[in-house]
């Protein structure tokens, strides 16, 4: 597993402490891997989700550090979503 997947799990559990996410979601990170986010927190994995969210390293990495907004990043091509948008957004409030 990559540096950069090992911290971005750290990341997200961090950001996500204390807050429920209902749904499934998978942050692919190009050419580093896969974390899936659900009820039990963040985790390395490629398993299948309701949601798949793919974006650059440095554009997650902009994301978790509260320096880009997810639905800016959507909007502007830097973030893709295939799958169920509600949870995208719903995620997307979660780590803004």
């Amino acid at each position: 597993m990559s540096d950069v997947i090992d911290g971005a799990v750290a990341a997200l559990n961090e950001k996500l402490a204390g807050e429920g996410f209902d749904g499934t979601a998978k942050f692919v990170i190009e050419d580093e891997g896969s974390i899936v986010v659900d009820s039990d927190g963040a985790r390395a994995s490629d398993d299948e989700t309701d949601v798949t969210l793919t974006a650059s390293a440095d554009t997650f990495e902009s994301m978790i550090a509260g320096e880009l907004n997810p639905t800016a990043a959507f909007m502007s091509g830097k973030l893709s979503v295939d799958g169920d948008m509600g949870a995208a957004m719903k995620l997307g409030g979660l780590l803004a």
